[in-house]
This record gives C-alpha cells, structure tokens and sequence, in this order.
C-alpha cells in the first residue's frame, strides 16, 4: 500500500496513487479507444482527428456523473455527509476529498462521449461500442489505485476461507500507512481483496468485448453485452464488499451498486432479446 507515491521537492505537494492510476487508466483508455474506432477506416489520421475530441468528453462526463450520483446517494441516506452538502452546497466541488461512484461515472462517461460524437456527425453507438472495450481495459488499470490507497475494500474473511491467497484475499498492512482509507480498525485484518477483484471484473469485461467487437450484428450490442455482463459480476463482487461509503438499503441487504447492477443488467439483457434479430450493414464507408 502506497497512498502517497512522493512529494514535489520544495513544494511539498503530495503525488497521491490513486490519481496517478486513474490518470494511466484514462491514457491507456483514450489509446486503445482511438486505435479501436479507426482501426477499419481507409483514412486513419482524418477519423483520429474527427473522434479524438471523444475522450476528453468522456474524462469530464466520469467526474461530473460519478460525483453526482455519490451527492445524490448520501443525500437520500440522510447521512452527515449528504446534510453538510445540504447545508454548503459547494463542498460537492470538493472531489479531491473523495466520493465517486462507478456507476455514475459510467453513466456520465456515456453521456459525454455520446453528445460529442452526435455533436460531430460520428457513429454514435460504434464510437460507444469502442469507448466501452476501451473504457474497461482503463479501469481493469485506475483500480489498481484503489488498493494502493485502501478505497473500496473488503469484509473481514471468515476462518474457514483464510487460506485462500491473493488476489482473492490481502492482509492489511499494520501499523497503516499514513493517509491510507483502509480504517485503523483493519489494521492488521485478513479482508477480501475486493479492489483485484474489480481490476479483474473489468478486464474480463474488456476482453469478452473486444472479442465480441469484430462479430457484433449491430452497432451497440457490444455496449450492451458490456453493461449485462459487468453488472452481473458488480452485483457479486459488492457481496464481498465492507466499507460503508458505498451505500445500503434495505437493513444492508443490498448496495446502491447492487440497486444499479439490477437495472443496468436487465435493462441491457431485454434490449438484447429486442434486437436479437436486427442486423447492421457494418462495412466502413
């Protein structure tokens, strides 16, 4: 674990983990993105300038959505934190102090991405097909940021499963390092490695669509497989999941992301029945 990585000398300003992943995370997205969308086109360097405006949008649609909807989620729960932004609405600005919440993210990142390509005549739903392989492939990297911070960690392992090794498990550093989000009270603890779980959660993800990309009937049942598919394995990872800032309901019987998981995924799976018979003609123009 590794919250912070160094300081700036003389300024003494602290490059933390967590954003430098996310920010190779979103390199290695908006890379293979341009690669993937160009990749059949006759003219390469013209389609590379037309869609290279797309990750940028996408960048600004994961903060803004993914900072959105942790607001709305702890406003609804009526925690301490929804009533400070309650009562100092611009302490929402406040990203850098954490509270993000993938499946807005998400949301936001298609938003974004899709209202610029729409914006500049593109393929909307093939630019979403690509962006979304993409996306996952820079995700399965940002979450590494995740365990060397201590966000988003797991429940405590119960004995009979502690031989299990990691990436499965992890064993939290104690004493904890300084700035870590782990809590004083895992120190030490044996938890579920529930942030490997999630890097690899999106890299199959990424790679079931990759696959699926070249032999897709129509533009956007890639993102829909994507989204089906990723909302199953979420809905079993946040079963091992023991930080509280995600959100529960119903007495802690299900998770905001399990909320999410449910209509993301059947939302995407009945799409995917409706057009089982639809056919594109996919041939690069």
């Amino acid at each position: 674990m590794h919250p912070i990585l160094f300081e700036l000398p003389w300024l003494h300003f602290p490059i933390r983990s967590f954003g430098v992943m996310l920010a190779l995370g979103f390199l290695l997205g908006s890379h293979l993105f341009l690669r993937l969308v160009t990749r059949e086109s006759k003219d390469r360097a013209r389609e590379i300038e037309r869609y290279g405006a797309i990750p940028m949008w996408i960048l600004i649609g994961v903060v803004a959505g993914a900072r959105l909807l942790y607001v709305i989620v702890e406003i609804a729960r009526g925690s301490p934190t929804g009533e400070e932004y309650l009562s100092n609405p611009l302490s929402i600005l406040a990203v850098w102090e954490g509270g993000l919440v993938m499946y807005g993210g998400f949301a936001g990142a298609m938003v974004g991405g899709m209202w610029c390509a729409k914006r500049h005549q593109l393929r909307v739903l093939h630019a979403t097909d690509c962006g979304l392989v993409a996306g996952f492939f820079g995700q399965a990297l940002g979450r590494v940021g995740c365990l060397l911070v201590g966000d988003d960690y797991g429940s405590s392992v119960p004995e009979r499963w502690q031989h299990l090794p990691f990436p499965l498990t992890l064993r939290v550093p104690d004493p904890l390092p300084e700035h870590s989000l782990f809590g004083a009270e895992n120190a030490g603890k044996l938890l579920w490695a529930t942030q490997p779980m999630m890097s690899i959660k999106a890299l199959i993800v990424a790679l079931v669509c990759l696959w699926m990309l070249k032999r897709r009937r129509f533009e956007g049942q890639v993102a829909l497989v994507g989204i089906a598919l990723y909302a199953a394995l979420r809905f079993v990872v946040e079963n091992f999941r023991g930080d509280s800032i995600r959100g529960v309901w119903f007495d802690g019987r299900l998770s905001t992301s399990q909320l999410i998981s449910l209509v993301a995924g059947s939302s995407a799976v009945a799409l995917l029945v409706v057009l089982r018979n639809r056919r594109d003609d996919l041939r690069v123009a």
